[in-house]
């Protein structure tokens, strides 16, 4: 079996079991990677092999929800696909309970944005901050979602199917029109590559690692801690928290209330009873 028939073989599988279009479009990446790691296609992969690519993955600086999607991946290419579920049954889930998502500071943001050495990237995650979005809403973004007259963007790629309007901030937009100028994206694309293509999620990736780094803020930053510290300086602007779960498009406000948590400047503003004791 090539490569390119077993990753067929698997998006096939997926669309049967009607998994979304972004799930879908995950899981064949994180196949690719691993048939290019083991550099042979995934029927022919040992478990040795599948538990090198593993530890490949726990070791990279990504949270347990990405790598909850990497092991699915592997799960449902093994187990229904291919029909070896021998090979992944040592595989175990991350805990869904992670710990509370590393926030960036207004100022740490700006030092990692000015760090980029390839402009595209510096507005790519200015809009991921502006607007709270996913990596993958962003790279699916079209020139046509960007409603200036409304001062909304339109998110027509969400997670699960949905679609969502979210702020348009005027400064970004003018980031927009200053990048659209000098860039001309390939139609309709928003970002596009030089090829015309979409953003390759894991060369976004890669550059927000080197940006971070450069910027000496100390702080491994992944893309979804823009999303995160997105949600939190709305919350500490007194922003509702239902308004907040409309932007991130939760569908349940539980997802959201993680946010209560990590506010910082929220917590030491709240008056203690102490203070209302006679002295």
């Amino acid at each position: 079996m090539s490569h390119s028939s077993a990753l067929a073989r698997l998006e096939s599988d997926l669309r049967m079991a009607n998994r979304a279009k972004g799930t879908i479009q995950q899981y064949l990446a994180s196949i690719r990677r691993f048939q290019e790691m083991t550099g042979k296609t995934a029927d022919r992969a040992s478990q040795e092999e599948i538990r090198r690519w593993v530890e490949h993955l726990q070791g990279q600086p990504i949270g347990p929800e990405r790598l909850r999607c990497h092991y699915s991946a592997l799960a449902f290419l093994f187990r229904k696909t291919l029909g070896q579920p021998d090979k992944v049954a040592f595989i175990s889930m991350p805990r869904k309970d992670a710990p509370l998502p590393v926030i960036l500071t207004k100022a740490e943001v700006d030092r990692v944005l000015k760090s980029f050495t390839v402009a595209k990237y510096s507005v790519f995650f200015a809009l991921i901050y502006a607007a709270g979005l996913r990596i993958s809403e962003a790279i699916g973004l079209e020139t046509q979602d960007i409603d200036a007259l409304r001062g909304v963007i339109h998110v027509r790629h969400a997670k699960g199917g949905g679609q969502r309007l979210v702020m348009l901030s005027p400064t970004l937009l003018e980031m927009l029109r200053n990048y659209w100028k000098y860039e001309r994206p390939t139609p309709p694309l928003l970002f596009s590559t030089r090829k015309g293509r979409p953003l390759c999620a894991d060369t976004t990736r890669r550059a927000l690692l080197c940006a971070s780094a450069a910027s000496g803020i100390g702080k491994v930053v992944t893309p979804h801690m823009f999303r995160h510290s997105f949600a939190t300086a709305l919350l500490e602007d007194q922003t509702d928290l239902r308004v907040i779960q409309v932007l991130l498009g939760h569908k349940s406000i539980t997802s959201t209330q993680i946010y209560t948590q990590v506010s910082v400047s929220q917590i030491a503003a709240v008056k203690s009873p102490l203070e209302d004791l006679p002295r």
